[in-house]
């Protein structure tokens, strides 16, 4: 490799993780990476002092410019919206951005609300821990604005990380009384691990059997998931996996994705199931590991 695409390549995993949570969706994420390779290609590396800065200011600006465009096409959307699932298999953990945990299912539908500038400098503030002074060189903005940007955009969002959702080992063993209430379709199991005020939500685009609008309430939900389990039992596989960080399932047709089901867990029970079914928005877990495929820019 060239020694501009080496020093790319250093910092291409931590600029797919900007790029992703700032547009929450897989491919462009990679589309805007392998944008600001094109343009550092052009540059000259020697004039540049700190090239990890450098970077991530071509990738913040594209993604500025991507999220514009992004809320017109969403008001037309079918149905709810969702960010497509990052998926870490323990077997094949994709480095590149499998390393979300900051930037959970919950996080990204509640940043979805934000303004796009708003949406930037909580991410590579919030999620990425970036200081202020660094923000303000990638959003051309002073300091002391990125700083009232950033407490606007918490203010928005209304809580903390801890309280959006529970840290990721609160989901590892309610995910298993999860999947074994789902699969000896036990209601009163159900019962046990879904929260009074439960939300499923389904993203399934185009999809026409998908829910277009979310199911609330644990009676609601919980007849739901067992009209599902009762209809596909033979069809479909249901794999415990990691889903932007913590545990959730990846569901299997015939060995394709079928969906990928996120979890919001808060107090101990599950109040989110973000269920993505878009095909659109999962053809990127029907593609090799990232070991098995060219990691180079294209």
């Amino acid at each position: 490799m060239t020694d501009a695409t080496s020093t790319f390549e250093a910092h291409r995993d931590r600029l797919l993780r900007l790029a992703y949570g700032m547009l929450g969706r897989v491919y462009q994420a990679e589309d805007v990476v392998q944008d600001a390779y094109l343009r550092w290609r052009e540059v000259d590396a020697d004039e540049v002092d700190d090239p990890a800065a450098y970077l991530s200011t071509i990738v913040t600006r594209l993604c500025l410019d991507a999220l514009t465009s992004a809320r017109a096409e969403r008001e037309q959307y079918t149905g709810p919206w969702l960010p497509e699932p990052v998926v870490a298999d323990e077997m094949h953990p994709d480095a590149s951005i499998e390393e979300t945990g900051e930037l959970s299912m919950a996080l990204l539908v509640l940043l979805d609300d934000l303004r796009p500038i708003e949406r930037t400098v909580y991410v590579l503030r919030e999620a990425l821990d970036r200081p202020y002074a660094e923000i303000a060189r990638h959003v051309d903005r002073t300091e002391a604005h990125c700083r009232k940007i950033a407490q606007r955009a918490r203010d928005r969002i209304g809580a903390s990380g801890d309280t959006i959702d529970a840290p990721p080992s609160a989901h590892t063993e309610l995910l298993e009384r999860f999947v074994g209430a789902l699969e000896t379709r036990d209601p009163e199991a159900l019962t046990e691990v879904l929260a009074e005020d439960v939300t499923h939500v389904t993203d399934g685009g185009e999809v026409k059997e998908a829910a277009k609008r979310p199911i609330e309430g644990v009676d609601r939900v919980e007849r739901f998931l067992l009209s599902i389990t009762e209809k596909t039992a033979d069809a479909l596989q249901i794999r415990p996996v990691r889903v932007n960080g913590r545990s959730g399932l990846l569901v299997l047709e015939d060995d394709r994705v079928h969906s990928v089901w996120g979890l919001r867990v808060v107090d101990g029970q599950i109040r989110t199931i973000y269920c993505v079914r878009a095909p659109e928005k999962l053809r990127h877990l029907d593609r090799p590991p990232l070991g098995e495929r060219d990691r180079a820019p294209r």
